[in-house]
């Protein structure tokens, strides 16, 4: 018995190394950088909403983010200990790790040790991946529901027992709960089975399965149907889409990509990569990574065309299919080609290690917060230095008060003018202000305010729906006139003194020690055409 365990164990050594290797790098490569200073808009949205309590945070999916709330409650848990950046993307560098392990658990499954090996570093190296292991959101999560579903719908097809069934199940499900565009991951599937041609028994499970997930979703699509007003910032997809997206799967060097759509094309071709063991009710490589890879993609820019929904990050989940077509084709290579490529792992693992380094100087600019649409911890930091305590502040729009939200430091002491109701109370993500009619009483009092604005919100096109912002624009434009104003990247923040009060020649207040002079008022008031930036 012994020495069966021993035999059993060396062979089960390559398979281990294959799966363990890239979750160590994906690890490696999530860790480098994790805490790179600041956290952008959608991260501190998951950071002030998790710190809340679990009926606060019920009552916000009441109105906004149902899509988000599995997330927000173990991020919740997540971040009782010790709330902070790492803490808060350390989950998704343990996704991405689990995903470049499972991807490489596939290919180990369908083909050899070595398949596995290659799909799984590479995955690991994908710009994509590096980019995603290290956000503050649910998609890494989803990527590694998604990859571990599929899996499960491998060994269950070649299973006659319900058990693989009931796993692949609940792990759709919770997949779907994480973000409802998972979805599309049954599609997918349903068209790994027809290419398969498996037999009427695993359609019967495997229906049994997805209707099971489907309707543990659907209170979720209904709660976010209701909320889609969200996502009305996206837009119609195209051909430009299309080409940024095969550019993310792959890496967009020229050099990578070439090479990697002549690999997984190589994949393809008949008579294609069979599995090492053939088993009954078996899934052919091909037929698993080219649907998972290609159908949520396909099917969500095309509705996108007509509806917008899609955005890269709602099909990373997709990824996981391309580095496995293009290790099999990788494969495929080497066993055509055996005096040309000898010691054919290590040949592999070599060429990965070069796609690294093609794209390392990528994955470095890519900690950086300025590749991020904002830094909310430098605006808190700039407003820190502009801000005394007891000073009036407007946000425009109500959105704009995330940076107060997330890095408090620098708005203590402040006055928020609008503010009735905080965030956490109102079951809101930015608080509920007061009517326009409240507004002014309240303004009618000061003599000076400040405005911290979006980008967007202090263009002239700009109209809001809401009334309070409305009203803010025109009262701040009717009874104030600006005087000092500093612009970072993301925010304006600008002073306006009362008309009654303010002198062009003898100003209402002297300038602050340790500000820098802003001049008067000038174009780039609010209204008028920008000035230029500072």
């Amino acid at each position: 018995m012994v020495y069966a365990r021993m035999r059993w164990s060396a062979g089960r050594r390559p398979e281990t190394v294959a799966v363990l290797l890239p979750m160590l790098v994906m690890l490696v490569i999530g860790l480098w950088g994790l805490d790179r200073g600041g956290m952008w808009r959608d991260e501190a949205v998951t950071f002030q909403v998790a710190r809340r309590s679990v009926p606060q945070i019920w009552h916000l999916l009441h109105s906004v983010d149902a899509v988000h709330g599995l997330y927000y409650l173990l991020m919740h848990a997540v971040l009782a200990p010790h709330p902070g950046e790492v803490a808060l993307r350390l989950p998704s560098v343990c996704g991405a790790a689990a995903t470049a392990g499972l991807v490489a658990a596939l290919g180990v499954r369908l083909c050899r040790p070595r398949v596995g090996l290659w799909a799984g570093l590479l995955y690991a190296v994908t710009p994509m991946a590096g980019h995603f292991a290290q956000e503050g959101r649910s998609y890494a999560l989803v990527a590694a529901g998604a990859a571990g579903a599929t899996l499960l719908l491998v060994r269950a097809a070649g299973s006659a027992r319900p058990g693989p069934w009931c796993a692949y199940g609940a792990t759709v499900a919770v997949t779907c709960l994480l973000h409802e565009m998972a979805l599309l991951l049954l599609l997918a599937h349903a068209v790994t089975l027809g290419l398969a041609r498996v037999p009427t028994r695993v359609w019967r499970a495997w229906a049994a399965a997805a209707t099971v997930a489907a309707l543990v979703l659907l209170p979720l699509v209904l709660a976010s149907r209701a909320q889609s007003a969200q996502v009305a910032w996206l837009s119609p997809t195209g051909v430009p889409s299309l080409k940024r997206l095969l550019g993310s799967f792959t890496g967009p060097a020229r050099i990578v990509v070439v090479p990697y759509l002549l690999l997984a094309y190589l994949a393809l071709v008949p008579p294609g990569v069979r599995p090492a063991r053939t088993r009954p009710g078996a899934l052919s490589l091909p037929a698993v990574a080219l649907p998972l890879a290609v159908v949520p993609p396909v099917v969500l820019l095309t509705v996108s065309r007509w509806w917008p929904l899609y955005d890269e990050r709602y099909v990373l989940y997709a990824l996981a299919g391309a580095p496995l077509l293009a290790a099999a084709g990788a494969d495929r290579l080497a066993v055509r080609l055996p005096r040309l490529l000898p010691h054919t792992a290590l040949t592999g693992v070599l060429a990965v290690s070069l796609v690294l380094a093609v794209q390392l100087p990528l994955l470095r600019r890519d900690r950086s917060p300025d590749r991020r649409p904002d830094d909310l911890a430098a605006v808190s930091v700039f407003a820190g230095r502009e801000l005394r305590p007891g000073e009036p502040v407007l946000f425009l729009p109500s959105l704009a008060r995330r940076s107060a939200l997330a890095y408090p430091q620098g708005f203590r002491g402040i006055r928020d003018v609008a503010l009735s109701v905080p965030a956490p109370a109102s079951g809101t993500l930015y608080g509920q202000e007061t009517g326009p009619g409240e507004l002014r009483r309240r303004l009618d009092r000061l003599d000076h305010v400040w405005l911290l604005a979006e980008p967007f919100a202090t263009r002239r096109a700009w109209r809001p729906d809401n009334a309070t912002e409305r009203a803010k624009l025109a009262l701040v434009k009717e009874e104030f006139v600006p005087r000092e104003k500093v612009v970072r990247r993301g925010v304006t923040l600008r002073l306006y003194v009362r008309r009654l009060t303010y002198s062009p020649v003898t100003p209402s207040e002297p300038p602050r020690p340790g500000r820098p002079s802003a001049g008067r008022a000038g174009p780039g008031a609010l209204g008028s055409p920008p000035g230029p930036r500072r």
